[in-house]
């Protein structure tokens, strides 16, 4: 018996995600043995903290929405990224720890609350990511306002300048709220050059074709952390990191890629020589300070270990 209730089991999921990643040594990123200047790792697990209660709204109105009690449309999915955000803020001191990761979990759980949970209090993840298809095509031109207003709250660097409806623009919310565009649409603009909108628009094929498969088996063979870090370079190696890609270019981002390649094809943690470049790979990474911190990569790992534990994974 689910003792605790659906809404409050799916947070408590995504929040073990969280913590999760965070915690595994990835190369470039926030570690528990290193720092960037301003940003700690208590500041990532602070934001993890705070961020669980606006998981378990979002799978709340989710759950309303399965039980034909709200419509998808009216679930306030840019709302509760906005709140979640400020929360995160009010938590924490080090910037911007978690808005990529809000962006990728906050439908998901809302999927989660629509969708049925099994026997064993997992999920159908076919059936989840059919209703993740169904709430961000539901999105609002509200729900855009608010994640302009999430952005503005969270001040991330290395954001980079829209074709159209640029965020930093003072007439953006405007001509959103005037023209009805979407928060889906919105991200249909962004998609070609930030992985965050890609998956949105294209239903999470990095997060369910690639990243999840591939950590599910690194998984099974027992090492945490190790399953973590080759997740977080499998998806680098395929997909440069549009965090660096929009702050130190494209082609710095496909050298980054090819050395994560190079990383796992030696091995990774699984010997001494991938070892040893991997922390090679890693004081490379921090040369430039936190530019070329594949901080999008992360976001993306997290979401991968998003779905192992909604359906079942217990470290």
């Amino acid at each position: 018996m689910l003792k605790l209730g659906k809404a409050k089991h799916i947070s408590r999921c995504l929040e073990l995600a969280m913590l999760l990643e965070v915690s595994a040594g990835k190369p470039g990123n926030v570690t528990f043995a290193v720092a960037f200047e301003k940003t700690k790792v208590e500041h990532f697990l602070a934001s993890a903290v705070a961020a669980s209660g606006w998981f378990e709204e979002a799978a709340r109105r989710g759950i309303l929405v399965q039980n034909k009690k709200l419509s998808v449309s009216d679930v306030g999915m840019g709302n509760i990224i906005k709140e979640c955000i400020a929360d995160i803020n009010l938590w924490q001191k080090g910037g911007n720890t978690l808005l990529g990761t809000v962006i990728l979990l906050v439908p998901i759980a809302i999927a989660a609350g629509m969708t049925p949970i099994e026997k064993n209090f997992g999920f159908d993840l076919v059936r989840l990511r059919e209703n993740l298809r169904l709430a961000v095509e539901s999105t609002t031109a509200e729900d855009a306002v608010h994640l302009y207003e999430a952005i503005e709250v969270a001040k991330p660097r290395g954001l980079g300048e829209a074709p159209d409806l640029d965020v930093a623009h003072p007439d953006s919310k405007a001509r959103i709220l005037q023209e009805k565009v979407s928060l889906l649409e919105v991200f249909k603009i962004a998609a070609s050059y930030d992985n965050i909108c890609f998956e949105w628009v294209r239903n999470y094929p990095i997060t369910f074709d690639l990243a999840y498969p591939y950590l599910k088996d690194q998984l099974e063979q027992g090492d945490l952390n190790a399953a973590v870090v080759h997740t977080f370079l499998k998806v680098l190696s395929e997909h440069p990191d549009t965090f660096i890609a929009r702050k130190a270019g494209v082609e710095k981002a496909r050298a980054v890629s090819s050395e994560a390649k190079m990383v796992l094809e030696l091995g990774g943690l699984g010997n001494l020589e991938g070892r040893k470049r991997i922390l090679e790979f890693d004081r490379n990474l921090r040369e430039s300070g936190n530019l070329l911190n594949p901080g999008t990569t992360a976001d993306l790992t997290g979401a991968a270990l998003a779905l192992c534990t909604l359906v079942g994974y217990r470290p």
